[in-house]
This record gives C-alpha cells, sequence and structure tokens, in this order.
C-alpha cells in the first residue's frame, strides 16, 4: 500500500520544517544555553553513519520492498530478532497504524527505529552520549541523505509532562478500540521496569509465555464492552504466534517478543534517566558558576542548593541502574525469538562468565541487579559533577555493613557478586566503590 502524495508532503512538511515558534520556558532548559539540544554538534550514531558513508565505508542500499530500512539495520547493527510490533495509534504516522498494519520497531543500545508497511518515513531515535535521545525522520525515498532531524514533530511528546519536560523516551501501554486508536478516558500507563506486569503493553503485540500472568497486549476492546472500555486481559494471555492477527509475511519477522518488550521498557527509561541527568548537571553548573560570579566566590565552590541538585540526579541514576522498585515476576516467561540468546551474547563478561546481559526470567528481568547500560556512553559521559556522585552512591550501597532497605534485592551475596563484576567489567570506576 503506497502513502497519497498529498499526505506525504503534509507529513514531510510537519516534520521537516524548521520555522520555529518562541520559546517556553520549559523548552528554554534544553533548547537554551548551555544545553543546546538542537544546535550542539551531534556525536551519535547517524553523525558517525554519516561519516562512514562520506569516507565510502558503507555502501546505503535502497531496497525496493522496505526503503531504508533493512540498510539502516544493517549500519546500527540492529538486530532483526529485536523486531516489536505495536498497533496503537500512538506515534507520528498514527492515521497509518492499526491492528491489521502494525508498527514494527527495532532497537539496539543506541538506536530504535520504527517502520510501517508502504509509510513515507521512518521514525528513527538515537542515543546521543550527550545530548540525550535524538529523533530523526528517515524519508522513504530513494534519494542522497534522507535521514532529517524531526525534533519538531517528536518532541510534541517525547519532551512532555511524561518525560518532565525534558527530551525522553517512552513506552506507553493503552486500552486499544478495534482500529487502533487509545481509548484515553481509560487511562494509558507509561511502561518501565516498575509498572505491575497487568498494566503493560496495552495496543502491543506479544509473543511469549508467562505462565498466570497477564498483561494488555494482543487485544482490543470490544464494542459493546460495558464495563468502562477496558482490554480483556484473557485475550491475548500467552500467544506464540500472530498468524491469525494479521498478515505477519509483510514484516522481518513473524515475532514480538516479550522479553525484548521488558528489555526495551528498562532501556528507554534508563537512558532517558541519563539524559535528564546530563542536562540536570550541565544546568547546576552553569548556575553555579554565575552565582559565584555575582557572590564573588571561587568558581569551583559548590553552594548547598547546587550539592542537593548534583545529588539528586545522580539518585535517579543510581535507583535506575539497581532496578530500583522493580517488578518481581510470579511466573517464569520466555520470548518466541533468537532476541534473549543474541541480546545475552553481546554481553562484557568477567572472568567467571558473569554479565550484566545476563537473563533471569524466572523472578526477576536480570539475573544481576544492576543494568547492562552502566557499559554505555551516556554513562560514561556524564558530567563529572553527577558521575562523581553517582559512583559515591552506588558504592556505598555496595559496600554497606548491612541491607540496605530500599534494594530488598541487594543481599550481602548479591552485592558481593556486583563488586567482584565490577572491578573486572567497568574500567574507571573508583576503587572506593569495592571497599
Amino acid at each position: 500500500m503506497q502513502f497519497p502524495v498529498s499526505k506525504l508532503a503534509a507529513v514531510l512538511g510537519l516534520v521537516l520544517a524548521t520555522a520555529a515558534p518562541a520559546l517556553t520556558a520549559q523548552q528554554e532548559a534544553y533548547l537554551g544555553a548551555p544545553i543546546h539540544y538542537e544546535t550542539e554538534r551531534s556525536e551519535d550514531a547517524v553523525a558517525r553513519l554519516r561519516q562512514r558513508i562520506a569516507a565510502g565505508e558503507v555502501a546505503f542500499e535502497w531496497d525496493e520492498q522496505r526503503g531504508w530500512l533493512p540498510a539502516l539495520l544493517t549500519a546500527f547493527e540492529v538486530p532483526v530478532s529485536s523486531q516489536l510490533l505495536v498497533f496503537s495509534q500512538t506515534s507520528l504516522q498514527a492515521d497509518l497504524i492499526g491492528p491489521k498494519r502494525p508498527r514494527a520497531l527495532y532497537f539496539n543500545d543506541e538506536v530504535a527505529m520504527g517502520w510501517i508497511p508502504g509509510a513515507p518515513l521512518i521514525e528513527l531515535t538515537v542515543m546521543d552520549p550527550v545530548q540525550g535521545p535524538t529523533f530523526y525522520a528517515v524519508e522513504q525515498a530513494k534519494r542522497p541523505d534522507p535521514i532529517q532531524r524531526a525534533d519538531g514533530s517528536c518532541l510534541s511528546c517525547h519532551a512532555g509532562s511524561r518525560t518532565r519536560d525534558l527530551p525522553g523516551n517512552l513506552v506507553r501501554s493503552v486500552h486499544p478500540d478495534a482500529d487502533g486508536r487509545p481509548i484515553l478516558r481509560s487511562g494509558t500507563d507509561d511502561v518501565t521496569h516498575a509498572t505491575p506486569f497487568e498494566k503493560r503493553w496495552g495496543g502491543w503485540y506479544v509473543t511469549g509465555t508467562h505462565g498466570d500472568m497477564r498483561h494488555r497486549g494482543n487485544a482490543v476492546v470490544r464494542p459493546d464492552d460495558s464495563a468502562g472500555e477496558f482490554v480483556d486481559p484473557e485475550a491475548g494471555a500467552n500467544v506464540v504466534a500472530l498468524d491469525g492477527f494479521f498478515d505477519t509475511a509483510a514484516y522481518l519477522s513473524p515475532h514480538s517478543d516479550l522479553v525484548a518488550l521488558m528489555v526495551l521498557e528498562h532501556q528507554a527509561q534508563m537512558q532517558t534517566v541519563l539524559a535528564r541527568a546530563s542536562y540536570e548537571g550541565r544546568l547546576a553548573k552553569q548556575y553555579s558558576l554565575e552565582m559565584n560570579a555575582m557572590s564573588g566566590r571561587p568558581a569551583d565552590f559548590v553552594s548547598a542548593s547546587v550539592e542537593r541538585r548534583y545529588a539528586s540526579a545522580a539518585r535517579r541514576v543510581v535507583q535506575q541502574l539497581l532496578f530500583f522498585e522493580g517488578v518481581e515476576l510470579t511466573a517464569p516467561v520466555a520470548g518466541t525469538s533468537a532476541f534473549a540468546k543474541e541480546f545475552e551474547a553481546r554481553g562484557v563478561r568477567d572472568s567467571k562468565g558473569r554479565s550484566l546481559r545476563d537473563f533471569d526470567l524466572q523472578t526477576r528481568l536480570f539475573r544481576h541487579p544492576c543494568s547492562y547500560l552502566i557499559h554505555s556512553s551516556a554513562f560514561d559521559r556524564l558530567p563529572p559533577e553527577v558521575l562523581e556522585r553517582v559512583y559515591a552512591q552506588l558504592g556505598a550501597i555496595l559496600a554497606a555493613a548491612d541491607d540496605p532497605v530500599d534494594y530488598p534485592r541487594l543481599t550481602a551475596p548479591v552485592r558481593r557478586e556486583l563488586i567482584e563484576m565490577l572491578r573486572e567489567v567497568k574500567p574507571g570506576m573508583p576503587a572506593a566503590c569495592f571497599d
């Protein structure tokens, strides 16, 4: 199915328009100094890809059936096994999405892309190590450099109240009607590793088994629902094949893997928290320099209020790293694709063969309660004032004499194991974290 030319022009005009209205106070926090979100030189995967294309290192080839999708997957090393399928109309190209034509998402640690058969755009979110989630639109036309920034359209949702008015990622669970439109009066949920299982995945296809646990996936609200227009959790439980829902042959994979969904939820929130900590650290540093200059204090003086801002940003990072308030599984879960095996294979392993990417899937998502994104450049590139406090807080928890009340999973044996692992696999981590 081809998208009408008139609508294509309208969508591209919306996404690629350069005219900008006056900034709101919230926008000024990340578009103005010191963040300069839209104008600072990008260091993300798109910038690196453009350099490789210019150097002749990458042949960015057009595919007659799926446009730029295969080339993007190859260039960014995004596995097909990561494919997730969402049929709720909750994206830029909402009117092209529905239960019979879901949007396919593919992701790795840095990149997530959304593709719809026949749509004019591929939606691309890339994690910049300093600026955080950055949004692009890839025009599905055979032309040079089809990738363009799309902040103006994407940030209307990705820099709103759901992301604390700063650029961030979102995974939403809704109650969709038969066409995929979210029934907002029934409520929506932003899904993270702390979201109860029964509130997850409304508007998503989900392949995998999960015992007697229930979720909202694979189902729409019945037209005659008199109970408040909610999804029946039994309707989509323990689905292992999607052939009865839509034509899966149009997609690269027949799967929408449950384990991949759980990883994406954690990753999206972890990346948003890292970006927010980066913004807040830089804003606090600028405020500190200005106040010190006005007060005649040394430039490196840190007031109590600025210290609180650094410490607060660091605390949110540590909480997300250690799966603060993470939901325990009450039944084993399993996906249907090769995602889990391929994800684990990319892990940094210690001398005992352990990795932060190892899955548990019996009572929790990961075996070791520390995020694999501690290895990410977004973590390493946090402002020094924030990163120093992240390590201090992390060390205080791991090396504590007593089990931390806020982290019941971090028993003494678990903390010792994490210390052993991090000592080997996380270069640059201060020795004080292990004392």
